[in-house]
């Protein structure tokens, strides 16, 4: 996210949505003029000119290029491509590899014969080699990569000849087969690059449909289509991404038609409704919003606060009035609908309960209705990222319920480089989620071991039971056996829950029916160059 757990830096994990619309339009117009006055002097950068090009508004980018820091991990990058990739319905299917994996008996290797033919953008070969250097790149502890921890289970990547590579795992990684969606980089075009910090993160080479012309930071980033893509050339050649972090200015630039699509909140989106040239495209998600609760502060690492709050939320208002039914309440990580969510751990707003809590913990209510223990004031800090409405509005609704129950959260504002900072102390509406394996969307959230690393558990939850937990969850390879321990880790979370989960939240995009192809897909919280109906460009074609 820029969020928890599975969110990381790398990825720009932020939510997008919001529903308020700014009072004034000249506001709107203004920051969308000065958001985008170089996009707009551009003129492959506007709307749709044609359908050889296409313009779509995000509200983050990438802090860096480079799949060997966390760039594309869960597929989709367009500039690389990994082994395997994900469909429409989210089944693995083959990419650099002719096939899915051979998995031997024990569970424990895992071999792939690579597609022929293949070449980087800058016209030098494929090889097994690329893969190899990839993976052990990677888990080399110079690389900073906070998502390494994802392939732990990898005990060796070894070549056998040009078009075979084999792993040998640790221990049976259930889900490793989707962990090798990750972006293969040329072996050649890195030697002698520092990769935390060599030109190769903002100037790539990949093997995928696209091809990175151009980054203007916080700005856009320019694509060309691939004329040598091994998946044929792209119909649509060029393809810009605009980063506007404000909901209400996307908006404002796709109404005026300097967008050709754009992610946008229930609300922005529903002001498309009538407009016959355009058409919302709707995807489920894992994407969930959550506050951290720092287990080191006086008051949110008060276990009775902790589960007062988790109680005083109203989840299904939110859903209703913040998200206009797009969603679902949040219990946890794990949607509801999962086949891994643990019946029973979902948790009714009862305020009365909440209060009770809080009193049997010691809180007593002051005279301004804020509770004191011990001549500590309930009272703690909620940062959320400035232009995230939806954040926003969750926010001051969490702190609205919180004061309810006798519990003070001032919500404040502010660009990631002052909230990252105050992580540590101070709480954060974050986001998070990873569709498929229980695995993706837990480990880097809720286990010790990563606490404080960068964005990965930024509450820096400890709860031994949940560490063992997660370990058992990723190493047995008996499905049961991860059922009940994913089972354990969420009732845990009902009996000491280090973060309030909120809400899971459907994704809308507003995008010109100009085109045939555009779906969607199961996402995760990730959203830019990994989500959105452009998830497959590749494949659209205008439509006659």
């Amino acid at each position: 996210m820029r969020g928890v757990g599975s969110v990381s830096a790398a990825s720009g994990r932020r939510g997008r949505f919001g529903r308020r619309i700014r009072k004034t339009a000249a506001v709107a117009l203004t920051a969308a003029l000065t958001a985008g006055a170089a996009a707009c002097s551009n003129p492959d950068s506007g709307g749709s000119g044609g359908g050889g090009s296409a313009v779509v508004g995000i509200s983050t980018e990438p802090e860096s290029l480079s799949p060997l820091l966390g760039f594309g991990k869960d597929g989709n990058s367009k500039i690389f491509d990994g082994l395997l990739a994900m469909g429409t319905d989210m089944r693995l299917k083959p990419a650099l590899a002719t096939a899915l994996p051979k998995v031997g008996a024990d569970g424990l290797t895992y071999t792939y014969t690579l597609r022929e033919g293949v070449t980087f953008s800058d016209g030098k070969p494929f090889t097994a080699e690329d893969v190899v250097f990839t993976y052990r790149t990677i888990l080399d502890p110079k690389t900073n990569n906070a998502s390494k921890s994802e392939l732990d289970a990898i005990k060796d990547v070894r070549a056998e000849g040009d078009d075979t590579v084999v792993f040998t795992l640790k221990y049976p990684y259930a889900p490793f087969a989707h962990r090798t969606v990750h972006p293969i980089v040329p072996r050649h075009a890195l030697q002698g690059q520092d990769v935390n910090t060599g030109p190769f993160t903002t100037r790539p080479v990949g093997t995928g449909p696209y091809i990175l012309s151009a980054w203007s930071k916080g700005e856009k980033l320019s694509f060309k289509a691939n004329p040598s893509y091994w998946g044929g050339a792209p119909e649509v050649k060029k393809f810009t991404m605009a980063v506007i972090k404000d909901d209400d200015v996307r908006a404002t630039r796709l109404r005026a038609g300097d967008l050709d699509g754009a992610i946008l909140p229930p609300n922005l989106a529903a002001g498309f409704k009538n407009d016959k040239s355009k058409k919302t495209h709707t995807a489920t998600t894992y994407d969930y919003r959550t506050v951290t609760l720092p287990t080191g502060g006086d008051v949110t690492g008060d276990l009775a606060v902790r589960r007062a709050l988790d109680v005083a939320v109203d989840r299904q208002t939110m859903v209703d009035k913040i998200l206009e039914g797009a969603g679902k309440p949040a219990y946890g990580p794990v949607p509801t609908d999962s086949e891994w969510f643990a019946q029973g751990t979902e948790r009714a707003h009862d305020l009365d309960r909440a209060r009770q809590i809080l009193d049997d913990g010691g809180w007593r209510a002051g005279g301004d209705g804020v509770r004191t223990k011990d001549g500590v004031r309930a009272e703690f800090t909620l940062w959320y990222p400035a232009g995230d409405k939806l954040r926003q509005d969750h926010a001051l609704a969490y702190a609205s319920d919180a004061k309810k129950a006798g519990i003070s959260v001032k919500t404040q504002s502010g660009p990631w480089e002052v909230i990252e900072p105050r992580m540590k102390q101070d709480a954060v509406l974050a986001g998070g989620g990873a569709p498929g394996d229980p695995d993706f969307d837990q480990y880097l959230l809720l286990t010790s071991t990563v606490a404080g690393d960068g964005f990965n558990n930024m509450g820096w939850y400890d709860n031994p039971a949940v560490d063992q937990a997660l370990v058992k969850g990723r190493q047995s390879g008996d499905k049961a056996e991860r059922k009940a321990a994913y089972e354990t880790v969420q009732r845990e979370l009902v009996k000491n829950p280090g973060y309030t989960f909120l809400t899971h939240i459907d994704h809308l995009y507003v995008v010109n029916d100009s085109w045939d192809g555009p779906s969607t897909q199961v996402e995760g919280h990730e959203h830019g160059l990994a989500s959105g109906p452009w998830w497959n460009v590749e494949d659209w074609t205008p439509k006659k």
